[in-house]
């Protein structure tokens, strides 16, 4: 026996050398070179069968390299994207695109969809909609889990609250920032931080410190909390037509929803290491599998806890005022969803997308000076039921703030009657594109029932601040 004959049988690597040590031993043993070639075929047709003697570690080695290639396979992308309805493509930047044609080649895509605000993100772009069988992508729900809106109109005439007092309202009772928090008696309380889910991972227990001291607070970037004005032309939410004192706000999962995110990337990265790098930050878990169904148990309680820091920003607001809100809506835009696709229930993330179902209350914010939008779902089967989260971005960060002047963006917002408190030249309203163009172009995925036009926004301190 030789390498040569050993080869022929189509062992490669390793393996070939096992083999022929496997098959000197037999040899010896008085074996024919025509019954140890049909051995090593039994042992390369069903190496599981092999747990002990002579072929133990060539078995041990073939299954090893069998259970490469499956996983090769598995991650493997397909030649060409899925189709996929796009609205808006010509809001929509080319990297976009190219993003959501990555996701769609995913093995475990089985549809998607573009929303007209979309635009380069990691992994999954903003404004992306992905569906996907039994398996959660962490990126495609995006670092800050559960990021949501929130309106509530109030029991206070219009123009009875003024600009200085709305600014003090806000600097008073609300927080910004990575790492920030209420201190000392300012901090409250909410039920989620008390639910039992805290306690079921090693990784919420060790984030719930983090959570209770960040509870009812906003981020930093495109996070915001707004008094404004919600004009309803028709009787709706509960409340007659006319206009009201309203409150909206942007804000999500703090530093909490932001480890998760990065914990559970990591665990999909190390799951798929054969993957294309194109598609490395759309890693996935199988949600049958112990971590997919750890990042659903911790996913989720984001998203709560996103809705609660929400909760608290409004019941400050409306208990300084004296008053109870008189309505409510709310929506989240960076979550996963299981959903009936066709005959099919599937895992349908949102990064940056609004769940638009027929008849579901949503929310579409404009920018800093821009009008927000409240509307309720068409419940559009192409785009898997969802709509634009906002108006999306035009310019990146860093080319917003080296191309867009001060003054001009000091100009825009005078024109408009906006009073703003922190707030960067990377969050300018000509960082973003037109919220009525956006919504122009998504009139069959939502219907406008409000509009919300803000007169007093607070967001965090920018690198260089309007």
């Amino acid at each position: 026996m030789n390498g040569k004959h050993i080869t022929k049988l189509g062992f490669e690597k390793k393996a070939v050398g096992l083999a022929l040590a496997a098959a000197t031993l037999r040899e010896k043993a008085g074996l024919e070179r025509d019954e140890i070639l049909a051995e090593l075929r039994q042992v390369q047709a069903n190496p599981a069968g092999y747990t002990g003697g002579v072929y133990e570690a060539l078995a041990a080695e073939l299954s090893a390299q069998r259970a490469e290639l499956d996983l090769k396979a598995s991650a493997a992308l397909r030649p060409a994207p899925l189709p996929y309805g796009v609205w808006g493509a010509d809001l929509i930047e080319p990297g976009a695109r190219s993003q959501m044609d990555v996701a769609m080649r995913l093995p475990v895509t089985r549809a998607g969809a573009l929303m007209p605000d979309a635009h380069v993100g990691y992994g999954l772009p903003i404004g992306g909609v992905l569906a996907t069988e039994n398996a959660v992508i962490p990126y495609g729900v995006g670092v800050d889990i559960g990021c949501s809106m929130m309106l509530s109109a109030l029991p206070v005439p219009v123009g009875q609250l003024g600009v200085e007092e709305a600014r003090a309202l806000l600097l008073r009772h609300t927080r910004f920032g990575a790492g920030v928090g209420f201190e000392g008696r300012d901090r409250e309380d909410h039920p989620v931080l008390h639910e039992s889910v805290w306690g079921e991972q090693p990784l919420l227990r060790h984030l719930h410190d983090k959570a209770v001291a960040q509870v009812g607070t906003s981020g930093s970037g495109n996070h915001f909390v707004e008094f404004g004005t919600l004009r309803l032309a028709e009787a709706d939410l509960g409340l007659e037509a006319g206009e009201y004192l309203a409150v909206l706000s942007h804000s999500g999962s703090r530093g909490f929803g932001a480890q998760v995110a990065n914990h559970f990337t990591t665990l999909a990265q190390r799951l798929h290491p054969t993957i294309d790098p194109a598609a490395k930050k759309l890693a996935w878990l199988p949600l049958d599998g112990e971590d997919g169904q750890a990042y659903w148990q911790a996913m989720n309680l984001a998203g709560r806890y996103a809705l609660a820091n929400h909760d608290l920003i409004h019941a400050r607001l409306a208990r300084a005022l004296g008053v109870r809100e008189l309505t409510r809506v709310s929506n989240s835009h960076n979550l996963v969803w299981k959903q009936q696709v066709g005959s099919q229930e599937l895992i349908v993330h949102r990064k940056g997308a609004t769940p638009a179902q027929a008849g579901q209350l949503g929310l579409i914010p404009g920018s800093m000076a821009d009008p927000g939008f409240v509307v309720r779902g068409l419940g559009q089967p192409a785009a898997l039921h969802s709509a634009s989260h906002g108006a999306g971005r035009q310019l990146g960060r860093k080319a917003a703030a080296s191309t867009l002047a001060k003054k001009e963006v000091q100009a825009y917002l005078k024109q408009r009657g906006v009073t703003l408190l922190g707030g960067g030249i990377d969050e300018a309203p000509q960082a973003y594109k037109r919220i009525e163009d956006v919504l122009a172009r998504q009139g069959d995925l939502v219907a406008v029932i409000g509009q919300f036009t803000p007169w007093v926004v607070r967001m965090d301190t920018g690198s260089e601040d309007v």
